[in-house]
């Protein structure tokens, strides 16, 4: 990176749940929730400081009725066994809560120029009769041992529901293998801010170690990130595998001008050092509604790893 950027500050502005994938070739992809949730966009750049000012493209646009017309959120973009693919949310215009995942699939190997097949709807395993029957959203995918995994955040329950985390296996880059377990669920103060959320997954390995993090409440200065861990051998499938934090890891810092940070994800800079992406606001009060105030800025943290291997994030 240049050593005149600066980690911990607006980097990328109005962009929210950003995502960035460092490619083998070594070029760097970035896409977000755009302020009207009405598309998805990419930037491509051969550093991770010149996606500042690569050109946005939109590679794909909402629907003007039905499924995928409205509330088209955090867009990511993963390479899956020679192919790449975005999955992202969608709502309905006659019901914009309908939020429910959704997979493209890239016809090509450049994601700029290339065109995007729509694969439909994220399906379920055969036997599941609860995955993506409800609000639903915020999908990554990550590859241990030879198998794919998809962990997203679904609510349940009555009133403002509760959003919980589930992992399964994945069959194929737009099903899923195994039926859904809970990852987790609001447990602590900290993640029942307004609503009770635990939402935005983002998978880092380290060594042995496989470390998840997420959001948690709602998308105003409460909004923070938590973290769970697990052991690369360990049977993923099993919820005793993981063990939750118990404050958060990263939450807002008022000395720093730094509220709402979250939904993150993790790449890597030029020489290999580990980044945390994530976007965070620079008021504490919001005008209006919080989801549809657009001043949630992308921000970069290089993130240091403690002797026992355990992540360390500071905004210092």
């Amino acid at each position: 990176m240049d050593k005149g950027f600066k980690y911990n500050e607006p980097w990328i502005l109005q962009r929210a749940d950003p995502f960035i994938v460092r490619h083998d070739d070594g070029i760097y992809y970035f896409t977000a929730s755009v302020p009207a949730y009405d598309g998805i966009c990419l930037r491509k750049s051969t550093t991770l400081e010149g996606l500042k000012d690569a050109k946005e493209v939109e590679i794909w646009h909402k629907h003007n009725e039905g499924p995928m017309s409205i509330h088209i959120w955090a867009p990511e973009m993963h390479y899956i066994e020679g192919k790449w693919y975005i999955y992202f949310a969608g709502g309905d215009k006659d019901d914009i809560w309908n939020i429910r995942p959704y997979v493209l699939e890239c016809q090509g190997d450049d994601p700029i120029n290339d065109s995007w097949k729509e694969l439909g709807k994220m399906q379920s395993a055969d036997e599941d009769e609860f995955s993506f029957k409800a609000f639903s959203l915020d999908a990554t995918v990550f590859k241990n041992n030879g198998k794919w995994y998809y962990v997203w955040a679904e609510k349940v329950g009555v009133g403002k529901q509760i959003s919980n985390l589930y992992i399964a296996e994945m069959e194929k880059p737009n099903k899923l293998k195994t039926v859904q377990v809970l990852l987790s669920t609001p447990d602590y103060n900290w993640e029942r801010g307004n609503f009770w959320v635990d939402e935005g997954p983002a998978v880092i390995k380290k060594g042995n170690n496989i470390f998840l993090t997420f959001s948690a409440s709602d998308t105003g200065p409460s909004y923070c990130i938590g973290m769970l861990k697990t052991t690369v051998d360990a049977d993923l499938l099993d919820p005793q595998s993981w063990v939750k934090s118990r404050y958060p890891v990263v939450e807002t810092d008022e000395k720093r001008n730094i509220y709402g940070p979250g939904h993150n994800s993790f790449t890597v800079d030029e020489d290999g050092n580990d980044i945390m992406v994530y976007h965070a606001r620079t008021e504490s009060k919001i005008v209006g509604d919080p989801l549809y105030n657009p001043n949630r800025h992308t921000q970069l943290m290089k993130i240091n790893w403690s002797k026992d291997g355990m992540p360390i994030f500071s905004f210092i």
